[in-house]
C-alpha cells in the first residue's frame, strides 16, 4: 500500500515544464524520425496500437461487443465487434481510430504543459494493458508487449529527465503521426483504385456506411488530426488558448 500511494503521489504532483527549446527539439527529432522509411514502420505499430484502442473504446460505448484487436506485421491492424451493421454506432466505432492518436496525444499535450509527465506515462501504461487483454493474434501480442516493456522500463526506472523526454517525445509522436497515418490511407486507396481493388479502409467502410463519398471522409479525418496537431502544439509549447 506504501508503494501505491507513493505512486500516486508521484504521478499527481507536477514537475517544472521543460523549456521551451528542450520541448520544439524533441518535436524536430520526432518529425524527423518521421520521415525515415525504417523509423516510421517500426514506430508506426505505436499509432496502430492506439488506433485500434479508439475502435475498441468507442465500440464498446456505444454499445457493442468487443470480439478481439489484431496487430498485424505490416502495420495494419483489425478490431472486431458485433452490434448492429449499421447506424450512429458503427459510423462512430468506423470513424474513432484515425482520431484515437489525436486524442491522446492532445490529452497528453494538456497534462503536459501542467508538469505532469509522470501522469502520461501511466496513463499510457494503462491503455497498452487493456489493449493487451484484447489482442488475439501473436503479432500483435509481441508488439505490445515491447511497447510495454518500454513504458515500464521508462516508467519504473527512468530519471525525471528522461520520463519529461520520453514523454514529450511520445506525444509528438501521436499528434505528429496521426495525419501522415491518414496521408498514408489516402495513398492506399488510390493504390487499391488503380489495382481494382475494393477500398477496404476505415474511409471506405464510413463511405459504405453514410453514402457519403470516402474522400470526404479522409478530408475530415485529416482537419481533425490537423486540428488536434495545433491545439497541442499551442500547449506543448506554452503558449495561452
Amino acid at each position: 500500500m506504501d508503494w501505491l500511494s507513493d505512486t500516486w503521489a508521484d504521478v499527481t504532483t507536477a514537475s517544472p515544464v521543460p523549456e521551451t527549446w528542450v520541448v520544439v527539439t524533441t518535436a524536430v527529432v520526432v518529425l524527423a524520425a518521421l520521415t525515415v522509411p525504417v523509423a516510421w514502420r517500426l514506430a508506426r505499430h505505436a499509432l496502430t496500437i492506439v488506433h485500434e484502442a479508439g475502435h475498441a473504446g468507442v465500440a464498446l460505448l456505444v454499445g457493442r461487443q468487443v470480439s478481439g484487436i489484431r496487430v498485424h506485421s505490416d502495420t495494419s491492424g483489425l478490431t472486431l465487434s458485433r452490434g448492429k451493421p449499421r447506424g450512429p454506432g458503427m459510423i462512430a466505432t468506423a470513424f474513432a481510430g484515425y482520431p484515437a492518436p489525436t486524442v491522446v496525444g492532445v490529452g497528453a499535450a494538456w497534462l503536459l504543459s501542467r508538469g505532469y509527465d509522470l501522469a502520461v506515462l501511466w496513463a499510457l501504461l494503462v491503455l497498452v494493458v487493456l489493449v493487451l487483454v484484447a489482442i488475439r493474434n501473436w503479432y500483435g501480442l509481441w508488439a505490445v508487449l515491447v511497447s510495454l516493456a518500454a513504458l515500464v522500463v521508462v516508467t519504473g526506472w527512468g530519471s525525471p529527465d528522461v520520463q519529461a523526454v520520453f514523454a514529450y517525445a511520445v506525444t509528438w509522436f501521436f499528434l505528429l503521426g496521426a495525419p501522415r497515418a491518414v496521408l498514408e490511407m489516402q495513398s492506399g486507396r488510390r493504390d487499391a483504385r488503380r489495382r481494382g481493388r475494393r477500398d477496404t479502409s476505415d474511409a471506405g467502410l464510413l463511405g459504405g456506411l453514410t453514402h457519403l463519398p470516402g474522400a470526404f471522409w479522409v478530408l475530415v479525418l485529416a482537419l481533425v488530426t490537423l486540428a488536434g496537431l495545433a491545439l497541442g502544439a499551442v500547449w506543448l509549447v506554452g503558449l495561452q488558448v
